[in-house]
């Protein structure tokens, strides 16, 4: 069974300059909070869960604006994959292109797997699994 206990902790500190990654835009991006709330979000474009469940992170995108976000796509086959996911469900926010020594460092073991960071890049809180848009934003404060 995954659990939320196998992710990072709350209260450790992610180092930002190792985790530096390509947009679809081919934009370069780093995983830090960059002085604002951020929820990284990582999701593999085939799976189920993670079909259900961005658009709720859409939303909270959306109706936020001092809240970060950034969803990091893992296990693709390739970037078509991804960009066929993130157009079917509209999302935009910036979308990473992720590697296994990223999902190694954020200890992303099952998806949908997200983090949300303080602005002071500390870990407040983390998921595994379905989030709803709700559960999404209490988490972030």
């Amino acid at each position: 069974m995954l659990r939320e206990t196998s992710m990072l902790s709350t209260s450790a500190n992610i180092v930002p300059a190792n985790h530096q990654l390509k947009t679809l835009m081919n934009n370069d991006i780093t995983l830090e909070a960059g002085g604002k709330k951020t929820i990284i979000y990582f999701f593999a474009p085939w799976c189920q869960v993670c079909n259900f469940s961005i658009d709720n992170l859409q939303n909270i995108y959306l109706k936020n604006a001092d809240i970060n976000v950034i969803a990091v796509a893992l296990d693709f086959v390739d970037v078509e994959e991804v960009k066929k996911f993130t157009n079917n469900h509209q999302l935009t926010f910036p979308i990473a292109l992720g590697n296994e020594s990223v999902k190694a460092d954020f200890q992303v073991i099952g998806y949908p797997s997200y983090y949300v960071l303080n602005e002071e890049n500390t870990i407040i809180a983390r998921s595994l699994g379905y989030s709803s848009e709700i559960g999404l934003y209490l988490r972030s404060f």
